[in-house]
Order: C-alpha cells, then structure tokens, then sequence
C-alpha cells in the first residue's frame, strides 16, 4: 500500500496541498438530484474526477494510491464488487471515520497517479466499497447478537448462582451458628455475586462499543465515492489495473504438488498404449495383419 495520507480537500477546482487536482465542484444542483455521478474535466480536457458528488459539509477521506488495484487484498480471488480491502486501506479508512463527528456525513475519495479508464470504474469502485463494509456491518451485527445470547446464558446461570448461594448460606447459618456459620453463608454470597459479574459486564460496558462499529460500518457503506485522476502514467495504464484487469486465479485441476489434475489420466493412458504394443510383440500380429 503505497502514499496512504490525511489531507484537506478543495472543493474548488484547481490544486490541493498534495498538488494533485482538486476536482469535486460544490454542488449547485438540488439535493435530490446531487448523486448522479458527475465528471470534471481539467483544462487540458482530460478526466479530472469521476463518480459520486460531495455532499457540502462531508467529511472527506482521501486515500492516495497509484492504482485501483492496490486498495483490494492481493491474493482474493473473489468478483469485482466482492473483493475485500487490502487491511492497511481498511485501517486508514475507518481510523479516519472513527476520528469524525458522528453527525457528519462520510465521503471518499481516491487519487490516483493514471488517467481515467473505463466510465463504470467509479461506480464499480463504489459498489465494491459498499459491499465491503456492508458485510463488515452485518458480521459485526452478528457478533453483537452472539454477546447477546452469551449475556443471557450467563445471567440466568448468575441469578440460579446466587439464589442457590443465599439458600445454602442461609442454611449452613442456621446448621452450624455463631462466627463459622457466618463467615461461610457471607462467603457463599460473595461467590453468588462473582457469578453475576460477567452478565453485568456485557450488559453495562460491552455492547456499547460493538454497536457503535456497526453505526460506524453502515456510514462507511453509504457514503458516496469518486475518483480523482493523475497523469503520471500514459493513457493506457487503466488497462493494467482493477477493474479492467480481472484478478489472478488459479488454474483449473492443479494440485498441492502443482501438477495438472489431468496429467495422471495421461500417463495412465500412455502405459496402457506401452502394454498393447508389447502384448502385440509377444503373441505376435493379429489377423487383420496377416492378411
């Protein structure tokens, strides 16, 4: 992962800090027509900017790579739009939503060193990103549900705990009186409301923040996305790189060992053509050879 950076955006045309174009115009049109995707043209007339429009007031995290496809996990052979992120783009991204008001919108934008490539790549990029942290949402929605379950085993194991320790203290009390009796039925109390601790700690503390990750992933999965384009490279390039590219698969039938699956129906074809030829040298030719 290459130039990850935190920077402030213009929202004029012209240059930001990192000298790259900043392409994303502030949006004239009403707001129920403001995401149809747009593309700006710098002065040369080259593709400065594609995709989704900024909503004013976003908070806007720019990811600086040289190509698309350096944001996508090398070695995922999954489709386009369900290719995972490569885990140091993930951390810049959420580190950085993280850090955002809460109620601020979301907005991402990707400079790239190439020029544009295919007009669906900023909507394929959305879609992949999207679908990304969509998941992520519904994982971690899952694991909240499973704390959940977890907190409600542990509470109704922690109330019989305690009600089963205030009975027996109560009784060993009465059994044995005085000092000793005491002591047991305050120790078999104490040991009634450690069994409550765990119940008390995902229901006080520990849901909190899970539900907060899921809040924060449906934000990352609704923000809309744009691609800032650069001239480092020839006009090209895009060819080269996601999602003109497909991702690398393995070839079909191969092995641990690297050798095709069908390379042993060969070779076994090939012995049994060996033994037919000898088993002709010792029985000698047949009749059609005869004659």
């Amino acid at each position: 992962m290459v130039g990850l950076r935190r920077e402030s955006y213009n929202h004029e045309f012209g240059r930001g800090p990192s000298g790259r174009p900043s392409s994303l115009p502030k949006p004239a049109r009403p707001e129920a027509a403001q995401w149809e995707p747009t593309r700006d043209l710098a002065p040369d007339g080259r593709v400065a900017s594609a995709g989704d429009p900024i909503p004013p007031g976003a908070e806007v995290i720019q990811v600086h790579v040289a190509e698309l496809k350096q944001l996508f996990h090398a070695i995922d052979p999954s489709p386009f739009r369900e290719r995972d992120l490569d885990p140091a783009a993930e951390e810049f991204i959420v580190g950085w939503a993280r850090s955002a008001p809460r109620h601020v919108r979301l907005a991402l934008v990707v400079h790239l060193d190439r020029p544009a490539g295919r007009d669906d790549e900023p909507a394929v990029l959305r879609d992949a990103i999207r679908q990304f942290f969509r998941h992520r949402a519904e994982s971690t929605r899952a694991r909240l549900r499973g704390l959940f379950r977890v907190g409600r085993t542990s509470l109704v194991i922690g109330i019989v705990w305690v009600t089963v320790s205030l009975v027996v203290g109560g009784i060993v009390e009465q059994a044995l009186g005085g000092r000793l009796g005491l002591i047991l039925r305050e120790s078999l109390l104490i040991g009634g409301w450690v069994a409550m601790w765990r119940p008390l700690e995902i229901f006080l503390y520990d849901w909190w923040p899970i539900r907060a990750e899921v809040r924060l992933f449906g934000r990352l999965s609704a923000m809309p996305v744009r691609i800032g384009y650069g001239h480092d490279h020839g006009d090209e390039a895009w060819r080269r790189d996601w999602p003109a590219e497909p991702p690398p698969r393995p070839p079909t039938g191969v092995g641990s060992g690297g050798m095709s699956a069908r390379q042993p129906d060969s070779a076994a074809a090939g012995t049994r053509d060996a033994s037919s030829r000898q088993a002709s040298r010792l029985h000698g030719p047949g009749p059609a050879a005869e004659t």
